[in-house]
């Protein structure tokens, strides 16, 4: 028990070396790298940064034959720290579970490794360090390592204007819409009618994010098709299974490492922004004048107009 308590606390390296199977194998390891991000599931979280630890030890494959001085035969360590910035700027995350598993799955889609233990602590959070440790092989990834090389879906972004949405041809236009093979992702604006208003400005992001959601519940309403999702999990799955989504902004928004730069009001170019992340094929403003964009094609519609 005291030598299982003591592995608990050690190096992941020293775990490595007791839990190994089989034939030696050889190791990389990352000790004590520390980076500056916001992170964490509590209100107190939200809006600072803090020092976040990370000590990675990746068990790789023993190269055959000379190494040859080759760095291309070997496992980098820069794919390490390179996997740790890939997922710390792929969007703001509540869980540090939710980080290391990210980032041993990424590692583990390089060809040399086979386990890789992930440890990550605040070090800001208390007078010690709090943190999570897991172990994961390349056997657990499953399907994973072809899921994750296959493109993602490019959707079409639709933002409806609160005309567009009372209209008796909102059905129609959904009809029309559908018949192209691409995802089909609603957005939609501020209701009609003026939210809350406070002096602080972090409150009134959250109100006005809420307040687009309840507008979007509304669309929701009056065609049933129409789902309203606010993870990027949901909207993959629902990407690639056919269901038209109705965009809920505040998670992503909220989370979003580089969030928009526009006000939140401004719902048209906040659905600018999304199109953007979503690498979208296109914008279509249905009933309002969307921004010309760098990457996406956009495109506006006057309300009675045909959207193919």
């Amino acid at each position: 028990m005291s030598s299982e308590i003591r592995l608990a606390f050690a190096h992941p390296s020293e775990r490595a070396i007791a839990t190994a199977e089989g034939g030696p194998v050889d190791r990389i390891s990352l000790r004590d790298h520390i980076v500056d991000v916001e992170i964490g599931a509590f209100q107190a979280e939200r809006g600072t940064r803090q020092r976040i630890c990370f000590n990675v030890v990746v068990e790789v494959q023993p190269i055959v034959g000379h190494i040859d001085d080759d760095v291309d035969r070997i496992l980098s360590y820069d794919r390490v720290t390179e996997a740790i910035a890939a997922e710390l700027a792929a969007e703001r995350l509540n869980l540090l579970e939710t980080l290391a598993e990210r980032i041993a799955e990424r590692i583990l889609l390089e060809p040399q490794a086979l386990r890789a233990f992930v440890r990550i602590e605040k070090l800001d959070r208390g007078p010690g360090a709090l943190g999570v440790e897991i172990v994961r092989a390349r056997t657990d990834l499953g399907g994973t390592a072809t899921d994750a090389s296959q493109e993602r879906p490019h959707p079409r972004v639709v933002y409806l204007s609160n005309a567009a949405i009372r209209s008796e041809h909102l059905g129609a236009w959904i009809d029309q819409l559908t018949t192209d093979p691409a995802p089909l992702i609603l957005c939609v604006g501020m209701p009609d009618s003026k939210p809350p208003q406070c002096n602080h400005a972090m409150a009134q992001r959250r109100i006005d994010l809420l307040a687009i959601e309840q507008n979007g519940w509304l669309l929701a309403a009056r065609d049933a098709r129409c789902k309203v999702v606010a993870t990027r999990t949901e909207l993959d799955w629902a990407m690639k299974n056919g269901q038209v989504c109705i965009w809920a902004p505040s998670k992503i928004v909220l989370d979003a490492v580089e969030g928009p730069e526009t006000s939140i009001t401004d719902t048209v170019a906040l659905t600018g922004w999304f199109a953007e992340e979503m690498e979208a094929r296109e914008l279509l403003a249905i009933g309002a004048e969307a921004p010309a964009l760098e990457n996406v094609s956009v495109r506006n519609s006057a309300i009675g107009e045909s959207m193919l």
